[in-house]
């Protein structure tokens, strides 16, 4: 710590602290758990900040020497290390705590909960509990009951467009020893069908894992006790400083992995991702990011590496965005802030890398 100055110590944990609370520090000023939310969001700047120790990188300035000394690939590994030792130590509170049936994963849109959810389970597998998945999607209610949002439009975002009493009565069933067939829902009709498919928990060691926008909302689980739950909210809390005054918000890295995930597996322009961007973040900040107190932990899926290695990927896309469009100077700004970085290729990130949820490339089926 000392090769920094006392002076620029400060002024980096106080920049990294800005970048964690841009995400939306709004609507914790509005809750009366605060005290419990600056508490996680400590733990997040302290392992950034020792992370970024490690390294030797703070700033894009920093990361363009380590791929001009070859030293790329190590900051890659350190980082992946680090994030793979803080999925084990969640599994290993899980299993401290002994009273723990569900875990609870949320957080906002691009910000890795799935291969989180995929890797966490592996983790609880290594400490002897047994990881069971309960899909939310498949709980939708028929897609004529959804509710409308402001406009008449469907509102899938919305916690009520799931089925709350099937589900609360599924969920206590499972947790009681019962056993329930479980619902599969129909994305091209529309309708919520019976798959034929049977569950029950085998054990006490065996977890239900729930992951999902609404997964820390207390009215989804509300027929669970809360010593039965383990509740974590994963999502981009931190990102590179481009320089001493300016760094990328923690929502442009989501927005750039959504922009590269869209175009690769979803069939979506730049353009179109960038035009719903705002409806998306109104809905984070309706059904996900009030909720964020209820968490046992944070967990940061950012990466020092990742915008080098997804900028040879995104850039083509985002250059596809014509001027005069409404979406054009979102694009113009992305492409300058990765301009900052020097290109890396992803042949060092491992194929269990939370990013490759992105971009490819993945050892995990989706």
């Amino acid at each position: 710590m000392e090769k920094y100055g006392k002076d620029t110590v400060n002024a980096r944990y106080i920049k990294t602290q800005e970048m964690c609370l841009s995400i939306s520090d709004h609507i914790w000023a509005e809750t009366s758990h605060r005290d419990n939310v600056g508490r996680l969001m400590c733990d997040v700047l302290d392992r950034h900040l020792r992370l970024q120790d490690i390294t030797g990188v703070c700033t894009v300035g920093d990361f363009n020497r380590a791929v001009c000394e070859e030293r790329a690939f190590d900051i890659i590994n350190v980082s992946e290390v680090v994030q793979a030792r803080g999925i084990a130590g969640l599994a290993d509170a899980i299993e401290a705590r002994g009273t723990v049936r569900v875990v609870l994963i949320a957080g906002p849109s691009s910000s890795g909960k799935t291969t989180f959810s995929k890797r966490l389970s592996i983790q609880l597998r290594a400490v002897g509990i047994n990881p069971v998945p309960l899909s939310l999607d498949d709980y939708f209610v028929n897609r004529v009951d959804t509710p409308l949002d402001a406009n008449g439009d469907y509102d899938f975002e919305s916690l009520y467009a799931i089925d709350l009493p099937l589900f609360h009565r599924h969920l206590a069933t499972l947790l009681e020893g019962g056993e329930v067939e479980l619902p599969h829902y129909n994305f091209e009709t529309g309708r919520r069908e019976m798959s034929g498919q049977r569950m029950r928990l085998d054990s006490e060691r065996s977890v239900l894992i729930i992951e999902g926008t609404h997964a820390l909302n207390p009215e989804l689980t509300c027929v669970i006790p809360d010593e039965r739950k383990y509740r974590i909210f994963v999502s981009v809390f931190t990102g590179i400083a481009l320089d001493e005054t300016e760094s990328l918000a923690p929502n442009d890295n989501r927005l750039l992995r959504r922009i590269l995930r869209d175009s690769q597996f979803r069939g979506f322009s730049a353009e179109e991702t960038i035009a719903r961007w705002p409806s998306v973040r109104r809905g984070e900040d309706r059904w996900i990011f009030p909720f964020l107190y209820q968490a046992d932990t944070l967990f940061n899926s950012s990466f020092l590496y990742e915008l080098a290695v997804m900028k040879e990927k995104v850039e083509p896309i985002l250059g596809e965005v014509k001027e005069g469009t409404p979406a054009y100077a979102t694009a113009q700004r992305l492409m300058h802030c990765l301009d900052s970085f020097e290109t890396l290729t992803d042949k060092a990130v491992p194929p269990t890398s939370l990013l490759r949820e992105f971009f490819g490339g993945s050892s995990y089926k989706y």
